[in-house]
């Protein structure tokens, strides 16, 4: 474990790039950065079966784009257009749902918007599905500040008791067929359904006895002012980071979004200080956060700062029009930014043996 890279800064590198994605609908950056990512998935993912949920959020990813073009072309699009690709049968609607559309023409215009649109959202999900894959979930609850430390348990039992249900479901269907016994529908379901719960809940009362007899649950008398002080700052901070993101993610709050963030930022984080007093724990090998963790994390950072500050500088570069329909340039330097990225690669140590 001491040579294994701190998952927080898995994390913070893959939401970096996600910022960067928000900032443009440029094709081509964009699939830049599902290249970076799958990139330092392919070298730096350990042999776990956690490991293996990149694919899963790829396919997810797909999934939102076809859906996004599909709703383009069944309802139609506010963006006006001149080619037309081809007209659909359209329904006659009522006058209370004027505004909708279902068919008509479907324009080149329109499904190109469509497809900027729906990439970058599928582009965000893959960045998120590289961090499940670098970073060991486990350990990245473990890590959690002290006032999280009851919902980082309760996750990590979640977590536990996952691949047990599926092993129990496969072990009972096997058990079935041998048997003879249908193991499909809604018959096979009802009657592999019940073991399986009974098993989970003779687990479950297992597992409360034995945190109950290990003092899991005990805090700390701390004074009621600084309760009702850490409620405030934390859920003040929290409203602070939606109202700040919302701002950096909308033209109109540029200008208050970064403060606000901060801000936001900065009482959730004091929030979390003050909760962590009421946690009476220590922790087993603590992951250390080494210079390689800010290596990675300054290369995600370095990615999202240049790319913003490209989308600022240069937005015809970074959000190609539709109309007129233009075919997308790759502009050098913010594409030289999303390269930084890469760092992870060769400065993150090997990924380690599955123990």
């Amino acid at each position: 474990m001491g040579r294994s890279l701190h998952p927080g800064a898995w994390w913070l590198w893959a939401l970096a790039l996600g910022t960067a994605a928000t900032r443009t609908t440029n094709p081509l950056l964009l699939a830049l950065l599902v290249a970076v990512s799958a990139y330092v998935v392919a070298t730096r993912r350990p042999d776990t079966p956690w490991s293996r949920s990149y694919g899963a959020f790829v396919k997810l990813a797909l999934a939102v784009l076809l859906i996004r073009l599909l709703f383009a072309t069944l309802l139609g699009s506010p963006i006006p257009g001149t080619h037309t690709l081809f007209t659909l049968p359209e329904v006659a609607l009522p006058a209370w749902a004027q505004g909708i559309r279902l068919g008509g023409e479907v324009t080149a215009e329109a499904l190109t918007f469509a497809l900027y649109d729906g990439l970058k959202l599928a582009t965000l999900l893959i960045c998120v599905g590289a961090a499940n894959a670098l970073a060991n979930p486990s350990r990245l609850l473990k890590s959690l500040p002290g006032a999280l430390y009851e919902t980082g348990v309760a996750v990590v039992v979640a977590l536990t008791f996952a691949p047990n249900l599926i092993a129990d479901v496969q072990r009972l269907r096997a058990a079935r067929r041998l048997r003879g016994r249908p193991d499909k529908g809604v018959r096979g379901l009802l009657q592999v359904g019940l073991p399986v719960l009974e098993g989970a809940l003779e687990r479950s009362v297992s597992l409360a006895a034995a945190m109950d007899a290990r003092g899991y649950g005990r805090t700390a008398q701390v004074p009621a002012a600084v309760r009702r002080t850490t409620a405030a700052l934390t859920l003040g901070g929290l409203l602070g980071v939606c109202a700040g993101t919302y701002g950096l993610l909308t033209a109109e709050g540029g200008t208050y979004g970064v403060p606000v963030l901060l801000a936001g930022v900065t009482a959730a984080l004091a929030g979390l200080k003050l909760g962590g007093r009421r946690c009476l724990r220590t922790r087993y090998r603590p992951d250390r956060w080494d210079v390689r963790a800010w290596l990675v994390v300054a290369s995600g950072v370095a990615v999202a700062a240049l790319v913003t500050l490209a989308s600022v500088r240069d937005p015809a570069a970074l959000h190609p029009g539709v109309v007129p329909l233009v075919a997308p340039t790759l502009p050098v330097w913010p594409a030289a930014a999303v390269l930084l990225g890469l760092l992870p690669a060769f400065a993150a140590p090997d990924p380690e043996e599955p123990s």
